[in-house]
C-alpha cells in the first residue's frame, strides 16, 4: 500500500509536467501556424498587386490549407478565380463556404452574392437568377435586383424587367421611367409582330403614361398610325415630338414628309421643317425638306446654302444627287456635273457616296460602338438611350 501510495505521489506531478510541456508545444505550434499564415497571405496580396495571378493563387492555396476556417481567405481566392475566368474552380470556393454549418450570417450573405456572381459571369444565367433572388431583403438586395434586371432584358423578358424595375423605383434607387418606357415599347413591337394589335396599344399606352416626354413612344406610335393608314394622326403625334425632343425628330424626318405628303399637308409640313432646321440644322431635315420642295431651284438653293454653311460629304453627296436628277436649268445651263463625260459624273457621285458614308453612322457616346441603324439600347454595352440622334456628320 505504502508502495502504490509513494508512485501516486510522483506520478501526479509527472503527469502535470508533461501535460504543460505539451501544451506548450501546442502553443507554440499555433503561434507558428499563426505566424506563417499572415506571411503566406501577404505573399499572395504581394504577387496579386504585381498582377502575377497565377503565383497569387498559389499562395492563397497554401494559406488555405494552413487555416481552413478563415473565410476571407475563402473569398480572397473565389474572387481571384473569378477574375482569371475559372469559374467553375470560384463555384466550388464559395459553395465550400455556404456549406459550412458555422459561417456567420453576414459572410453566408457575401457568399451567396459572390456565388452568383460567380453564374453571371460564367453564363449561367437561370442559375444566377436563382442566387440574385435569394439574395432579397439582404444588404445586397438593391444589386441583386439591378443584376436581376440586366438578366431580363438580356432574356428579352420585358413584363419580368417592368415588375423589378418598378420594384427599384418604389424602394428609391431611382427613376426607371425611361427603362420602363422602352420595356412597353419592346413589348408592343412583340405584340405588333404576333398581329395582337390590342395588347401593342396597351403597351404604347403604358409607355406614354409612364414617360409622357420620351421620344420613343411618341415615335413608335406615329409609325403605327402611318402604318394603318392614319397619317394625320402619325404628324400630330410627331409634331409633338417635334416640340417635346426636337432632336429626336431627326430619326423620323422622312418618313414625317412621307406622312405629309399622304395627308395633303406638305406646307405646314414644311414652315414646321424649315423652323427646327433653323434652331439645328442637319442632314436629315435638310434632305426632308429637298424632298418636300416642288421648286428644282430652290431646293438646289437650300443644298448649296448647307453646303457653303456645313461643308460636309453628305450635303455635297444630297447637292450632286439633286443637281444630277434636275437636269438643265430653266435657263438651258446644264447640271453641275455635265462639265465631266457622263462616266467622270458617275465617278465623282460613286466617291463622295463611298466617302460619306461612314460619316452617315450613328455612335454611342458610352462605349463608342458605331453603327448605320439607330439603336435605343447600345448592342455593344447595352445601355439604353446612349446613341446621340444625329449622325455622326452633324456633330
Amino acid at each position: 500500500m505504502d508502495f502504490e501510495l509513494q508512485w501516486l505521489l510522483w506520478a501526479l506531478p509527472l503527469a502535470f509536467a508533461l501535460g504543460w510541456v505539451a501544451s506548450r508545444l501546442d502553443v507554440r505550434q499555433w503561434r507558428r501556424d499563426q505566424k506563417d499564415s499572415p506571411k503566406v497571405y501577404y505573399k499572395g496580396l504581394n504577387f496579386l498587386l504585381n498582377e502575377e495571378h497565377d503565383k497569387a493563387i498559389d499562395a492563397f492555396i497554401e494559406a488555405v490549407q494552413q487555416d481552413p476556417d478563415t473565410s476571407d481567405l475563402h473569398f480572397a481566392l473565389g474572387n481571384l478565380f473569378r477574375r482569371r475566368g475559372e469559374y467553375e474552380r470560384a463555384v466550388r470556393v464559395h459553395q465550400h463556404l455556404l456549406g459550412r454549418a458555422d459561417l456567420p450570417k453576414d459572410d453566408r450573405v457575401r457568399a451567396q452574392h459572390a456565388l452568383a456572381q460567380d453564374y453571371m459571369k460564367a453564363g449561367l444565367f437561370d442559375r444566377a437568377e436563382d442566387a440574385y433572388k435569394a439574395l432579397a431583403g439582404t444588404a445586397f438586395d438593391t444589386e441583386s435586383r439591378l443584376a436581376l434586371l440586366d438578366l431580363h432584358e438580356r432574356a428579352r423578358e420585358w413584363e419580368s424587367a417592368v415588375e423589378i424595375a418598378r420594384q427599384l423605383e418604389s424602394s428609391g434607387t431611382g427613376s426607371f421611367a425611361s427603362r420602363i418606357a422602352h420595356y412597353q415599347c419592346e413589348l408592343a413591337l412583340e405584340a405588333d409582330a404576333a398581329h395582337q394589335t390590342e395588347v401593342a396599344d396597351a403597351a404604347i399606352a403604358a409607355a406614354r403614361e409612364v414617360a409622357p416626354r420620351d421620344a420613343r413612344p411618341l415615335l413608335l406610335a406615329g409609325e403605327r398610325a402611318a402604318a394603318r393608314g392614319d397619317h394625320a394622326e402619325a404628324l400630330r403625334l410627331w409634331n409633338t415630338l417635334m416640340s417635346v425632343q426636337p432632336a429626336s425628330f431627326n430619326l423620323v424626318a422622312r418618313r414625317y414628309a412621307a406622312s405629309a405628303k399622304a395627308a395633303g399637308k406638305v406646307g405646314s409640313a414644311l414652315e414646321r421643317l424649315r423652323s427646327l432646321y433653323e434652331k439645328a440644322p442637319t442632314i436629315d431635315l435638310l434632305e426632308t425638306i429637298a424632298a418636300l420642295e416642288s421648286d428644282p431651284e430652290a431646293r438646289q438653293g437650300l443644298l448649296l446654302s448647307h453646303l457653303r454653311e456645313h461643308p460636309t460629304l453628305a450635303a455635297a453627296q444630297a447637292l450632286l444627287a439633286s443637281r444630277t436628277a434636275a437636269g438643265p436649268g430653266t435657263d438651258g445651263s446644264p447640271p453641275a456635273t455635265a462639265t465631266l463625260p457622263a462616266e467622270d459624273a458617275t465617278a465623282v457621285r460613286h466617291a463622295v457616296r463611298r466617302a460619306a458614308k461612314p460619316l452617315h453612322r450613328y455612335r454611342c457616346a458610352a462605349c463608342g460602338f458605331e453603327a448605320e441603324h439607330y439603336f435605343w439600347q447600345c448592342p455593344g454595352c447595352l445601355g439604353w438611350d446612349t446613341y446621340p440622334p444625329r449622325r455622326l456628320e452633324d456633330q
